[in-house]
C-alpha cells in the first residue's frame, strides 16, 4: 500500500523556504530558564536574514525516505528504520512524524553549514511547512505559522535529547526583526511577538550591521549544556537577569535608531556570556569582537557561539570602517568571510502548484 504523499508528489511541485537569523539573548528561550525567571520578564531578540534554506519534495522509492543536503552525505532508509541519531536525523524525524514515505527531501541552504545561524531549525520549519501543505492537498490538516513553529520545535527537542529553544523556528516562520517575550500563563508557555523596527527603510539596515563567518563550525550543544548545568546548580542566575535587561536596552535603542547605545548593550551581553563561558568565542571571534569594540561597534556571537558566526551593529560610518578591519581579521583563516546579508521580511514561504 502506497504512502499518502506519493499521489501528491506525482502531480504537484512542493517546496518551502525560510530564513536564518542573527540573535541576542538566546538561551532565555529555554523553558529551563524562562519559567524560573518570569519575574525578570525574559525576552530574546532576533533578525531574519536573506540567507534562506529551501526544501523541495520529490517522489522517491515506495516506503523509503531520502534526504540530501549540502555539506552532508545523502542518506536513505525505509520509513520504519530511519535513524534520528543520524546527522540528518531531524529531517528523518519530521518525515516520520508525517508518515511521509516515498519522498526525497532536497535541502538547499545559502548559509554556511553549522554556522550558528539556526540552519537545522530553519530546515525543519521549511520541511514541516511543505509536508503540512502536502497533507492538506491530500485532504488532511494544514498548519498555520504558529503550529508549524511548535511542531518543528517539539520534534527537534525530542530528537536532540536536550532542552532546545524556539527562537530559531520563530525567526524562520515570521521573518523580520522581533523581540520575543517568554511569558508563562495558566495554560503554559505563551510567547509574545513584538516588532522591533528602526526608523529607517529596511534596505538601509544593511549599513548598520555586519555578519562574519569565522570559518569553523559551532558546537552549541556543549556551550548550551554548560549554561544549563550552571543555571540548574544555582550559578549565574543574576547574570541571566542582566542578559534580559541588555536585550531590552538593545531593542529599545534599535527602535530609536540609537546605534551606539545598541552597540553598548550588545557588548555588555557578550561580556556577561564570556565571563560565564570563556570558550564562547574562538580566537578569531575574540579578535573580531575586540576590533568591533575599538571601532565603537557592538559584536556578538550568533546562537550559542563556540564557532560559527559573529554579527556587529553600529553607526553606518563605524560599520564601514569595521567592514575593512574584519576582512583583514578573517583573511587569516581559511573559509572565514563576511556574509552578504540583509534583513528578510517574508519568513516562511510555501510553494505548492500542480505539475510534474
Amino acid at each position: 500500500m502506497g504512502s499518502w504523499i506519493e499521489g501528491i508528489l506525482g502531480t504537484n511541485n512542493i517546496s518551502a523556504s525560510a530564513p536564518c537569523r542573527v540573535d541576542m539573548g538566546g538561551t532565555l528561550d529555554l523553558a529551563t530558564f524562562y519559567y524560573p525567571l518570569q519575574q525578570a520578564a525574559p525576552c530574546t531578540f532576533n533578525m531574519a536574514l536573506n540567507l534562506r534554506t529551501q526544501v523541495t519534495l520529490h517522489p522517491y522509492r515506495a516506503g523509503w525516505i531520502k534526504v540530501s543536503s549540502r555539506g552532508f552525505e545523502s542518506a536513505d532508509f525505509p520509513l520504519e528504520e530511519a535513524p534520528f541519531s543520524h546527522p540528518l536525523g531531524l529531517m528523518f524525524a519530521v518525515a516520520v512524524h508525517f508518515a511521509a514515505a516515498g519522498v526525497h527531501i532536497e535541502i538547499d541552504s545559502t548559509s554556511p553549514p553549522r554556522s550558528a545561524l539556526g540552519g537545522s531549525s530553519v530546515a525543519a520549519v521549511a520541511l514541516v511547512g511543505a509536508l503540512a501543505r502536502s497533507r492538506a492537498l491530500a485532504g488532511g490538516q494544514d498548519l498555520n505559522r504558529h503550529q508549524i513553529v511548535r511542531c518543528a520545535h517539539q520534534i527537534e527537542e525530542t530528537v536532540a535529547g536536550v532542552p532546545c529553544g524556539m527562537q530559531d523556528q520563530l525567526a524562520a516562520a515570521f521573518g523580520g526583526m522581533n523581540i520575543w517575550h517568554w511569558h508563562v500563563d495558566a495554560d503554559g508557555p505563551a510567547v509574545r511577538r513584538e516588532a522591533c523596527l528602526p526608523p529607517i527603510a529596511p534596505a538601509q539596515l544593511r549599513d548598520h550591521f555586519l555578519v562574519a563567518y569565522c570559518g569553523i563550525p559551532h558546537a552549541s550543544r556543549d556551550i548550551n549544556g554548560t549554561w544549563v548545568r550552571q543555571f540548574l546548580s544555582g550559578q549565574g542566575r543574576s547574570q541571566w537577569v542582566r542578559v534580559t535587561q541588555c536585550v531590552r536596552r538593545f531593542s529599545a535603542a534599535l527602535r530609536e535608531g540609537h546605534w551606539s547605545a545598541a552597540a553598548e548593550a550588545m557588548n555588555e551581553e557578550t561580556a556577561i556570556r564570556r565571563k560565564m563561558t570563556p570558550d564562547v568565542l574562538d580566537p578569531v571571534g575574540i579578535e573580531l569582537a575586540e576590533t568591533a569594540l575599538e571601532q565603537g561597534c557592538g559584536a556578538r556571537f550568533t546562537g550559542a557561539g563556540g564557532g560559527g558566526c559573529l554579527w556587529a551593529v553600529g553607526d553606518a560610518a563605524a560599520i564601514e570602517t569595521l567592514r575593512r578591519a574584519w576582512r583583514d581579521v578573517l583573511a587569516k583563516r581559511r573559509d572565514a568571510t563576511l556574509l552578504d546579508v540583509s534583513i528578510d521580511t517574508e519568513g516562511l514561504v510555501i510553494d505548492a502548484r500542480p505539475g510534474r
